[in-house]
């Protein structure tokens, strides 16, 4: 075999620590997050390994013994401070509501990354507050409005623009509905005073 051909080394447990502490250095990351990275990074070196004719059974091998040690990694980083799924999940729910998403929508974003039910129940109510509360109404409102805003509808729909008519309206209800928006929240948002829609989007956007 040539040098060439030759595998690359395999990972170890010290190798994907080396790693999991440059991502979660770089990335705002979930515990399943950091998981599935250094999975993917055991896995890109089998691709390399199996080029280099490494069998198959092997690679699998190598993969399914480093799993208790990545498991070992995520759970020191958690140790560490450096992945902490409640915040990460307060920090993002923020974020993805500031930029038009609705409460389900962000649900289901962090449901994808992996973070766990209680969790995630907890830190939307830290950071949207208690659903159907008033903070968490105005919070939706506002999401609500940014998404507007995006798509020309309601108050912020073109000045040149035809009046809206019943087709027109339950085209941007519809729009409102696929995003996660309920239909008393669209109505609101498309009812709007263009200056107060403004308004309330800038101070969701400052909180």
């Amino acid at each position: 075999m040539s040098a060439e051909m030759e595998p690359p080394p395999p990972p170890n447990a010290a190798s994907l620590r080396e790693a999991a502490l440059a991502h979660v250095a770089r990335f705002a990351t979930t515990e399943q997050g950091l998981q599935q990275a250094l999975v993917r990074r055991v896995r890109r070196w089998g691709v390399r390994a199996e080029r280099a004719g490494v069998e198959t059974t092997e690679i699998e091998g190598r993969l399914q013994a480093l799993l208790p040690a990545i498991d070992e990694i995520v759970r020191d980083m958690v140790r560490l401070g450096a992945l902490n799924d409640h915040a990460f999940a307060q920090s993002r729910s923020r974020g993805l509501t500031r930029s038009g998403r609705s409460r389900r929508a962000v649900t289901a974003h962090l449901m994808q990354r992996g973070v766990e039910h209680e969790t995630l129940s907890e830190a939307l109510d830290a950071a949207l507050g208690e659903r159907h509360d008033a903070a968490a109404y105005e919070n939706e409102l506002g999401a609500a409005l940014v998404l507007a805003r995006k798509r020309r509808l309601g108050p912020f729909r073109r000045p040149d623009a035809p009046g809206p008519d019943l087709a027109a309206h339950q085209k941007a209800l519809a729009a409102f509905a696929r995003a996660g928006f309920g239909r008393d929240i669209a109505e609101q948002a498309l009812a709007f005073d263009p200056e107060e829609a403004e308004e309330r989007v800038l101070m969701l956007k400052s909180s």
